[in-house]
């Protein structure tokens, strides 16, 4: 008999624990997370400052809504460094409360290079004392890029080691070039990835495979890696070696027409539906929902098929 009764207080705390999972859903979407107007961009401008390791670019006319940030460090092979992470950590914040923002790109402005990971000479001079928290803080950032409510797309032009692999890890689609190789060689110094990569690259292509990659430290090309499901989409490079960054584009601009509310929602709905059960994911996907039912893009969608019209659609 007390098992028996036991069994009903063990469902019910389940439900009220995905009750409060899909209420805290809820609660980040926002009763009125898109309304208003465009969210200040803090300095950011579609000029570049050429100085900066990080470019900021907000790109117009047929391309309006769509971001890149360049990665511009070529002295370091866009390694990772304190100045780097910072200029990360402010463009991420700015972002991600920028109404207009409806794709992400992160590309590297240095031909050959994506990310070559931790700037080691930096890490080098640093007491053991501030290393953890220095890993800490870019497990951070690149914690808030894979948060943030749009699209994001990682364009691997060229290497991709270590945090640089853990940074497109984060984004939601990788493409590359086949001459790029990436790969999580932090096995290789001793230490092991500290920027998520242990947790992301099994959800990308499976907990085994993940495992013999970390534990070799091999390093992939762009055929191999879109064999094994780390990519989505390989291209071969042309001269000016930015295949990648191109088709990256490509899918940024097929995002562009969709309802910018539904694109956000429907990303939380994935991101928070694969980390639990099935049942609590339906019930995410249901809250979710929801938020679009009371949209103006909703009723301008509907009208613009009844008008046989492309929507115009505002993310309100």
């Amino acid at each position: 008999m007390a098992a028996a009764a036991a069994v009903p207080g063990a469902l019910g705390a389940l439900r009220t624990g995905r009750v409060r999972l899909v209420a805290a859903c809820c609660a980040r979407l926002g009763p009125v997370a898109w309304a208003g107007g465009p969210a200040p961009r803090r300095g950011y401008s579609s000029e570049v400052k050429t100085e900066d390791e990080l470019r900021v670019r907000y790109l117009e006319e047929e391309n309006r809504g769509i971001v890149v940030l360049g990665i511009n460090r070529a002295y370091g092979k866009n390694s990772i460094s304190k100045n780097l992470l910072k200029m990360f950590s402010k463009a991420v914040d700015a972002l991600k409360s920028d109404k207009k923002v409806r794709t992400i790109i992160i590309r590297s402005e240095v031909p050959g290079i994506f990310c070559a990971g931790a700037d080691l000479k930096e890490r080098a001079k640093m007491h053991s004392s501030e290393v953890g928290p220095f890993v800490s803080k870019i497990r951070a950032v690149i914690n808030d890029i894979a948060n943030l409510p749009v699209p994001t797309i990682a364009a691997i032009d060229g290497l991709a080691l270590g945090g640089g692999l853990e940074l497109a890890l984060a984004c939601d689609i990788r493409v590359a070039a086949s001459s790029a190789k990436m790969g999580l060689v932090e096995t290789k110094l001793a230490i092991i990835p500290g920027g998520g990569g242990t947790q992301r690259l099994p959800r990308a292509i499976g907990m085994s495979l993940a495992k013999e990659l970390i534990f070799s430290a091999r390093v992939l090309d762009g055929q191999e890696a879109k064999a094994v499901g780390l990519i989505s989409h390989v291209l071969e490079q042309n001269q000016e070696g930015d295949a990648a960054y191109r088709k990256a584009l490509d899918l940024a601009r097929e995002f562009l027409p969709q309802g910018p509310v539904a694109m956000r929602v429907a990303k939380l709905a994935i991101n928070q539906g694969m980390e639990v059960d099935l049942v609590t994911g339906l019930a995410i996907e249901e809250a979710c929902y929801a938020q679009t039912i009371s949209t103006k893009d909703r009723l301008e969608g509907l009208l613009a098929f009844k008008e046989k019209r492309p929507p115009r659609y505002k993310g309100e």
